[in-house]
């Protein structure tokens, strides 16, 4: 019994060594993809393009339905066209390199750099409030009753996940009840 224990821990220790050579010969691979594997610049830049043709076509689809929800007139298609384009999000930089040149700024230049990007944020809600109050005066009362319900939905980032209520949304609900 004692020869079998000390065969046992010599082959366990042969494997062991021979695993650590192993890892230190393996060359190592950049991991720069989402799930571990290589990506290419090419693949990046082919996935943001399919990305941003999708999410063109959901907003051109959500234009669509609300659209025709508010049975919008050609006297309040202005209005209308207006208020989608003042809803549209800004252009994003890079975030990657806009976080290393934050990280090379001083504390009270980043903490300015933050409070000017605040101060575009407000000013692009205050453009879209304005177009909202433009569509709301071309609005009738039953429209104006549809778009409010609309309203909460309209442009929220996390539709379809049920708000507050986590990541199962209705069902998420009743089963904390």
């Amino acid at each position: 019994m004692n020869t079998f224990r000390k065969n046992v821990v010599i082959a366990l220790t042969a494997f062991g060594i021979a695993g650590a050579a192993l890892a230190q010969t393996a060359p190592a691979q950049p991991a720069e993809g989402r799930h571990g594997h290589a990506v290419s610049a090419e693949q990046r830049a082919a996935f943001k393009a399919e990305s941003q043709a999708k999410r063109a076509e959901r907003q051109a689809r959500h234009a669509a339905k609300l659209r025709a929800d508010l049975k919008i007139t050609a006297q309040q298609e202005p209005a209308f066209t207006a208020f989608l384009a003042a809803g549209k999000p800004a252009q994003r930089q890079d975030a990657r390199g806009e976080r290393t040149k934050l990280a090379a700024l001083p504390a009270p230049q980043r903490l300015e750099q933050q409070i000017e990007r605040q101060k575009q944020r407000t000013a692009r809600l205050e453009a879209r409030l304005a177009a909202l109050n433009n569509l709301y005066a071309v609005l009738t009362s039953e429209q104006k009753q549809v778009l409010d319900s609309k309203a909460m939905r309209f442009g929220g980032k996390h539709r379809g996940h049920g708000g507050h209520r986590g990541h199962h949304g209705e069902r998420g609900a009743a089963l904390q009840s």
